[in-house]
């Protein structure tokens, strides 16, 4: 029962044409995208066709050191952390996956899930291919690999295995002179440019690129595949231009307040869920508080829209792991027990509206609640920035199946009684399309509406 969904990992990558540290930049890039996972990270470096690959379970503080960045030089590198799930926590998980075939070598690093992995497995497995893991990215390197040696380059391979592939796939592939992206046809998954000077930059969220001192450029399209070489960057778009389908949840929960995707600030998003909900769902109440980080921004939002006092209410302790990365139900409620504190001043004797970001499988936010009232709440209402969830995800949110989800089981009043709040109101469906306004691409909603991009059974 856990209150929040997993989403499976960040990627970076680097071509330096400027004698850049791409090691130290890449660290420092896999810094600032540790909330997308934080199981594992990994790193490799061409070093004059030469490849170093440090990875491991761990923070990307305790897999690297300055020795390592110091001695490890190169002009190509990419990067990886790692959200795993509770059944994929050991070191065969952790990427980059690098691989030696007829070509040359392949380092690819993967963000989002490729739904119909299962099947393309047994199909190679059927005609003698050997793995050595369970995961979506050594399906697409052997598929990559069994490609290029009919072909003349690693574009055409990508080129052909593309449209094998359904799901979710923001992807980096390192080769020997090449650093190639790769975005899936609806861009599910986020993945922006960058620069600094002449050297070319790929980012899941354009925070990274913050973190390096590059420039934003633009967003990958979806559907598109670019190149970086020596000579220069080549576009190419002939999969582009159909829907699009960038998932809700990057600027409900996922990506960082301080990111920009596919052209729509998500702080913004999550300040505008905050005023819908006050207009969906008005309360008389004294303070408006968010439950730390990703409630902060919609709880902001409530209070400019209802004229509520926004207060801190929630105190989090910052030197501890984001509770939903926890892979076991134990873990996290001993985790969220330590990571949240109650600003006593803030909610004795007050009525308080309390916003967060969704309610998935439930019991934590009951715990919070509890927290509140033992700290003197006269009544606390609670406030969701995103629809109940209906309907599983395919494309690389952990969430498995209805059974797992509390808003299959009960009503939303039977949830508010189990969470033991005053009242509770979730954002309405309608609601979803108008929080993110600027931004360039459609939404995948499906774990609220049930509309999926590809068919699927759901259990």
């Amino acid at each position: 029962m856990e209150r929040k969904i997993n989403e499976e990992c960040g990627i970076f990558g680097i071509y330096s044409k400027d004698d850049l540290d791409v090691s130290k930049l890449t660290y420092f890039a896999l810094y600032a995208l540790q909330h997308r996972g934080q199981q594992g990270c990994g790193m490799a470096v061409n070093d004059l066709d030469k490849v170093v690959v440090k990875k491991n379970v761990g923070l990307v503080s305790e897999v690297f050191n300055e020795e390592f960045l110091s001695k490890t030089k190169g002009k190509i590198a990419v990067g990886h952390v790692l959200y795993s799930g509770a059944n994929a926590k050991t070191l065969d998980s952790v990427q980059p996956l690098h691989t030696n075939y007829v070509k040359g070598y392949l380092s690819i690093v993967h963000n989002g899930a490729i739904s119909n992995a299962d099947k393309l497995r047994k199909e190679l497995l059927a005609n003698g291919a050997i793995f050595q893991t369970t995961s979506d990215v050594e399906v697409i390197a052997y598929l990559l690999a069994k490609e290029r040696f009919k072909c003349g380059s690693v574009e055409e391979a990508i080129k052909r295995v593309v449209p094998m592939l359904e799901g979710a796939f923001s992807l980096l592939i390192m080769s020997p002179k090449k650093l190639i992206c790769v975005r899936d046809k609806y861009g599910i998954r986020p993945l922006c440019i960058g620069k600094i000077d002449n050297s070319v930059i790929f980012a899941s969220e354009s925070c990274a690129l913050n973190a390096v001192g590059a420039d934003f450029v633009r967003d990958v399209k979806p559907g598109e595949i670019i190149t970086v070489t020596q000579d220069g960057t080549y576009y190419d778009d002939s999969m582009c231009g159909g829907k699009s389908a960038l998932c809700i949840f990057e600027h409900i929960y996922f990506a960082r307040p301080d990111s920009v995707i596919d052209g729509q600030s998500v702080y913004a998003s999550r300040v505008e869920a905050g005023k819908i909900l006050a207009r969906q769902y008005p309360v008389e109440a004294d303070a408006v508080i968010g439950v730390p980080d990703s409630g902060i921004p919609a709880a902001i939002g409530y209070a400019k829209e209802s004229g509520i006092p926004y207060e801190n209410g929630l105190v989090k302790n910052r030197y501890i792991a984001r509770t939903f990365i926890q892979p076991s139900q134990d873990q996290r409620e001993k985790s969220v027990n330590i990571k949240l504190n109650v600003l006593s001043e803030t909610v004795e004797g007050k009525r308080i509206i309390m916003i967060d970001d969704s309610i998935v499988r439930g019991t934590t936010l009951a715990n919070i609640v509890k927290l509140l009232k033992n700290a003197g709440a006269l009544e606390v209402h609670v406030r969701i920035s995103s629809p109940p969830f209906l309907w599983p995800c395919f494309y690389g949110t952990d969430v498995g199946t209805r059974s797992q989800l509390v808003a299959c089981k009960h009503s939303i009043d039977e949830i508010r009684q189990l969470i033991g709040a005053d009242s509770l109101g979730f954002l309405k469906l309608d609601g979803i399309s108008q929080i993110a306004k600027n931004c360039n691409l459609d939404f995948c909603t499906a774990c609220f509406s049930g509309e999926y991009v590809y068919e699927h059974e759901v259990l």
